[in-house]
């Protein structure tokens, strides 16, 4: 594992303890001496985690849209800034630079782009991990619905295996460090989903 994406808010939230699990958490990628990609801004719980990677002097690659360049949120001290033209190139290549991927608390985009990433792997178009890194309870929620999903049968228990969800950072990079693929590809038949566990 070389670079681990990160995807949070652009806003910092209502609590001291979302900054402070974002610092921590970018402290912890540079000192093991992993590259940070995320999506580029300045701003929120986006930049605290970048300014954490820099300052331990790690390595941050950021990947912003060029309409966010515009409104001027683009990180201007990170170690490469790519721009691309939309939000769809941004999710592709932060998927190509990325080994791992992690949602700190964020909104609607922290959640598109784990989601998006989730659904590449549930259709095998990649074997990374994934995971919640909670703050707070903030994911509790979440956990609980994509929980019934499985109970109702919309998603199969690998899959749901397959996704981490915790507070713990120690914890955080010991399973992605020991990180073996739990679901099968989603249209294998009954039979071969039988043999495989």
């Amino acid at each position: 594992m070389k670079s681990i994406c990160v995807y949070c808010g652009s806003n910092a939230g209502n609590k001291p303890v979302y900054a402070e699990r974002a610092q921590a958490l970018g402290a912890r990628i540079a000192s093991e001496g992993l590259q940070l990609v995320y999506g580029g801004g300045n701003v929120g719980l986006m930049g605290i985690v970048a300014d954490a990677v820099l300052a331990k002097g790690g390595e941050v690659v950021g990947v912003i849209p060029e309409q966010l360049v515009q409104w001027e949120v683009a990180h201007k001290g990170v170690t490469r800034l790519e721009v691309v033209a939309n939000m769809h190139e941004r999710k592709a290549r932060m998927f190509d630079l990325s080994d791992a991927f992690v949602a700190l608390p964020g909104g609607f985009g922290t959640l598109d782009e784990m989601f998006e990433m989730l659904t590449w792997r549930q259709l095998g178009l990649g074997k990374k991990p994934c995971a919640f890194l909670d703050v707070d309870g903030f994911y509790a929620p979440l956990m609980g619905m994509i929980d019934r999903m499985v109970e109702e049968r919309f998603l199969h228990a690998e899959q749901r295996l397959d996704l981490w969800h915790g507070e713990d950072i120690d914890t955080l990079f010991a399973w992605m460090r020991d990180y073996t693929p739990a679901q099968a590809d989603k249209w294998l038949d009954e039979k071969k989903r039988r043999e495989l566990r």
